[in-house]
């Protein structure tokens, strides 16, 4: 911009680094740091442009403010950029802006819509009080997608393929389509890990899953479900004129340089159909066993395990605990070129490269069990079982462990001792669990508090005692913190922080299992060995400052 004014001779070189760098320290746009300085007028800056760069001039008093488009690109994105969307024709967005050289604008309107945005000079002046008028919240710009711009109805649950198709190629062309692309790109943004689009009787709500809290995002009007639903089936390749089943699909959205895929479950509920986006980052596969918070002796552990060549590695945890992630953490490790890894799993929620990934198919007898079979014959060194849910599963898994493989699963128990006596109650034979059993891992996640806003917090010292704390820790070299909140986080919390109890199964413990021990004598005995259960390792983050008491006891109070 400076050096257009320069060359068209209404700035000279000392005066135009002058204004680049005052609106650099002010934090202004060049715009609106010329203007203010009375070098140019905002009427003849519009016109110097429009003459040197060859673009429309457009004035915007001879403009109807009401009838100017508002849901095509979001209200905060015009303010922060200065536009104002004047309308479309096909794939062109034209928009009004005083500054047609901001190449940063047009990438970020080009990636939020998908069209392709083409310049008309406004002055200034005029743009800034249209976007002052103009300031919608997100649910105002939604209403009006429901005020009668969608020309198309959903196919009815008889409907044929003629018309499933017919309703796909309407769901391309509806405003319905941007606000799903806001939604997704919001909940990235704001790191949640679901989206949940749910339909009731009088009203639609969005909520987001930030930090293992529902939170909602907004009331989209309820007109606008069957078309969002429509919308996200055609995109995830679901049966768009089925709606009396539930369905699951997968979906794919590039985001700046990652491309990150979404898993899509439909679920039939009285007033329509319950969505729920998973949001799968391949990147936290990568993270680092360092980011997943495992002390030392917790990390050791686990990395002594899984560099052995055969035996059974457990995660467990309830779901979105991050089992997931544990064990993809440890498959990224292992991953080496001279190393063959298989993995079957309900479904494949991380794609990693180098890695043989098979999706249960229950329809097809594609099952953890015929997988597990067809592995044993694929000269596997890893293999890893998404979950153990039956007998058969686990006498394969465990067979396999014993035959020269290293098998990594999960299963749905409280704590590590438990685990054992849950295969026990499988039908799983003593012997077979203590031969096969390397190490068990049981896992929570707690919410991280903000690192901007966290402040020291004074608990009487009978709290702490009962929370779990020895008279010996509170020798006042430490003291806990409480979640405030600020405008950088979630009610004082940012992230999450992973509690964990990693016991490896010593030959005291696999005595008891052979003699059929209770999961208290388990307990009892990995306690003595130097295991921290769920409780003291949430402790341990509490004393370290990462999260709060009230925190940990609610996420261990088993």
């Amino acid at each position: 911009m400076a050096r257009v004014l320069v060359h068209a001779g209404k700035l000279n070189v000392k005066s135009a680094e002058e204004l680049v760098k005052s609106a650099k320290d002010r934090r202004l746009s060049f715009v609106s740091a010329v203007i203010g300085n009375g070098s140019v007028s905002a009427a003849d800056l519009a016109h110097t442009l429009s003459s040197t760069l060859a673009l429309p001039l457009l004035d915007l008093n001879s403009v109807d403010q009401e009838r100017l488009p508002r849901n095509i690109v979001d209200s905060k994105l015009a303010v922060q950029y200065q536009v104002v969307v004047l309308g479309r024709r096909g794939s062109r967005l034209f928009i009004g802006g005083a500054d047609p050289t901001d190449q940063e604008a047009v990438e970020r309107i080009k990636f939020a819509t998908q069209l392709s945005p083409e310049w008309v000079i406004v002055e200034f002046d005029k743009l800034a009080k249209i976007l002052e008028s103009h300031g919608a919240n997100a649910n105002e710009a939604i209403e009006s997608l429901a005020a009668g711009e969608f020309d198309f109805d959903v196919a009815e649950d008889d409907g044929t393929a003629a018309e499933a198709a017919e309703v796909a190629q309407e769901v391309e062309d509806a405003p319905v389509v941007r606000f799903l692309q806001k939604m997704l790109i919001d909940a990235i943004n704001m790191r949640a890990s679901d989206l949940h689009f749910e339909p009731y009787e009088y009203n639609y709500r969005v909520r987001f899953r930030i930090d293992g809290e529902l939170r909602e995002i907004t009331q989209p009007p309820i007109a606008i479900k069957d078309k969002l639903a429509s919308r996200i089936k055609v995109i995830s390749r679901l049966d768009i004129a089925e709606k009396r089943v539930p369905q699951d699909g997968r979906m794919k959205l590039k985001f700046g340089n990652r491309a990150i895929d979404f898993r899509v479950s439909t679920l039939p509920t009285l007033f329509g159909e319950k969505i729920v986006i998973r949001i799968l980052d391949p990147s936290s596969a990568k993270l680092g066993i360092e980011a997943l918070g495992y002390e030392k002796i917790e990390k050791d552990r686990l990395l002594s395990a899984i560099q052995r060549p055969y035996g059974m590695i457990l995660v467990t945890g309830p779901t979105g605990s991050g089992k997931t992630v544990s064990l993809y953490t440890c498959l990224n490790i292992l991953n080496q070129p001279g190393v063959n890894i298989s993995t079957v799993e309900d479904p494949a929620e991380i794609n990693l490269p180098g890695v043989n990934q098979v999706n249960v198919n229950d329809k097809a007898g594609l099952s953890f069990s015929t997988s597990l079979k067809a592995f044993l014959r694929q000269d596997p060194d890893i293999i890893m079982v998404g979950e153990i849910r039956d007998l058969e599963t686990a006498d394969i898994a465990i067979k396999a462990a014993q035959t020269g493989h290293l098998v990594m699963s999960t299963l749905h128990t409280n704590d590590a001792p438990t685990t054992l006596t849950r295969l026990l109650n499988m039908g799983v034979a003593p012997f077979n669990i203590a031969a096969s059993v390397l190490l068990i891992t049981a896992q929570r996640l707690a919410r991280r508090l903000c690192e901007n806003c966290k402040q020291p917090a004074d608990y009487p010292r009978e709290s702490l005692l009962k929370a779990g704390f020895a008279a010996e820790d509170l020798d006042g070299s430490w003291r806990p913190y409480r979640a405030i909140g600020c405008s950088a986080c979630n009610n004082g919390y940012k992230g999450r922080v992973g509690l964990y109890q990693v016991m490896p199964i010593s030959d005291s413990i696999q005595r008891i299992i052979l003699s059929e021990g209770t999961s208290m004598d388990i307990a009892a005995q990995a306690a003595k060995e130097g295991v921290r259960d769920l409780r003291q390792s949430g402790l341990v983050k509490v004393r370290a400052g990462m999260t709060t008491l009230e925190e940990v006891i609610a996420v261990t109070n088993e």
